[in-house]
């Protein structure tokens, strides 16, 4: 296989998470927990520097309870953002700041990226022309009771036609005994 065969085809460089940023995305995580959070990563349109998060509002049980069957998870499997987050992300396209990264959790599962989580950045079912809806990358947490067991972020990969991992985070030490 040549080597740059899982290679994305992205033509950005990979975005740059610090300790902070990653240490915030971490402590979402843990806020949240047993539910699912979300947020976006934010930075320059022009670098690869990542330097404000904003967490969203995982609408994910208000859409379960409206509509239970169109709606059948709840936020401890699934997260939904609402109106003012996907305006919000629309909009940050057009300027020097947009969204990077959509990031969420899972819980108690690892951080791989799900057939749930490919369907919702293709906005349908995989096929051979479904495209991302967004020009992010998606970063997945790993969020266990006691810590945060890592993370992996993950890009659409167009000669694959499918998200590969890009990047992987190292886990908090879980809390001494």
């Amino acid at each position: 296989m040549p080597p740059d065969a899982g290679a994305p085809t992205s033509p950005l460089p990979l975005p740059t998470l610090s300790r902070e940023v990653l240490a915030e995305l971490y402590t979402h995580a843990r806020e949240t927990y047993p539910e699912e959070c979300c947020g976006f990563l934010i930075g320059p349109r022009d670098s690869a520097l990542i330097d404000e998060v904003r967490r969203c509002v995982n609408e994910q049980n208000r859409y379960h309870a409206l509509d239970p069957e169109r709606f059948p998870r709840t936020a401890r499997i699934a997260y939904y953002l609402g109106g003012r987050d996907l305006r919000f992300l629309m909009q940050s396209f057009e300027t020097p700041r947009p969204v990077k990264i959509i990031y969420h959790s899972h819980i108690d599962v690892g951080s791989y990226f799900s057939a749930e989580d490919i369907r919702a950045a293709l906005g349908r079912e995989p096929d051979d022309t479904a495209e991302p809806q967004y020009p992010v990358d998606h970063i997945v947490i790993d969020a266990q009771a006691d810590h945060v067991a890592g993370a992996k972020m993950f890009r659409w990969d167009q000669r694959q036609r499918a998200f590969v991992q890009v990047a992987e985070y190292a886990a908090e030490l879980p809390p001494a005994s």
